[in-house]
C-alpha cells in the first residue's frame, strides 16, 4: 500500500501509520526533530545526510547517539531523522529526545534507563525575549543619581 520513496523518505498509508519504523518527535529550544528508528544495521541519516557529515563537532555526534549508547543498542537501530530550528548543538539534543522516545515505544523495559540518565524530560530553556526600552533580557541601564 504505502512504499519508501527513494530518497528514503517514508511515506504514510491513507490512515496515517509510517511504514518506515517507529516514530516520535524530540524538541530542545527551538530545535524539532522528527525520528523514525527501525531495526538495522546503527545507520544515522539527519536530513538526508550521514550524522557524521551533517555534525561537524564530535560532541554533537555523540549527543545524539547516547541514548542509543546507554541501552547498548548502536549496531541494532538505523535512525533517520529530519531536523530544522535551533542550531546544531540543539538539533543534536533533540535527535537524542527523538530516539529515547522511540526506542520507548519499541521497549517499555528500556524506559527506566532512559528515564534515569535524563533523556526522556523536555529540556523547554530558551533564549529569554530581549524587553523594549533596555538594552537587553536583563540588562538594564545604568542607574544615574544626579
Amino acid at each position: 500500500m504505502a512504499t519508501t520513496t527513494t530518497t528514503g523518505t517514508p511515506t504514510k498509508d491513507p490512515q496515517g501509520v509510517c511504514k518506515k519504523g517507529t516514530y516520535a518527535t524530540g524538541k530542545r529550544k527551538t530545535a524539532i526533530a522528527r525520528v523514525w528508528i527501525a531495526p538495522g544495521a546503527g545507520v544515522m541519516t539527519v536530513n538526508e545526510q550521514p550524522a557524521d557529515t551533517y555534525f561537524e563537532r564530535m560532541t554533537s555526534r555523540m549527543i545524539a547517539r547516547q541514548s542509543l549508547e546507554l541501552i547498548e543498542a548502536i549496531e541494532q537501530y538505523d535512525v533517520w531523522a529530519t531536523v530544522c530550528g535551533g542550531g546544531k548543538s540543539a538539533q543534536a539534543e533533540a535527535i537524542r529526545h527523538g530516539v529515547s522516545r522511540a526506542l520507548c515505544v519499541v521497549d517499555a523495559e528500556k524506559r527506566t534507563a532512559l528515564k534515569r540518565a535524563g533523556f526522556l524530560t523536555r529540556d523547554a530553556r530558551k533564549k529569554e525575549r530581549k524587553k523594549y526600552g533596555q538594552p537587553g533580557a536583563r540588562k538594564r541601564f545604568q542607574y544615574s543619581k544626579r
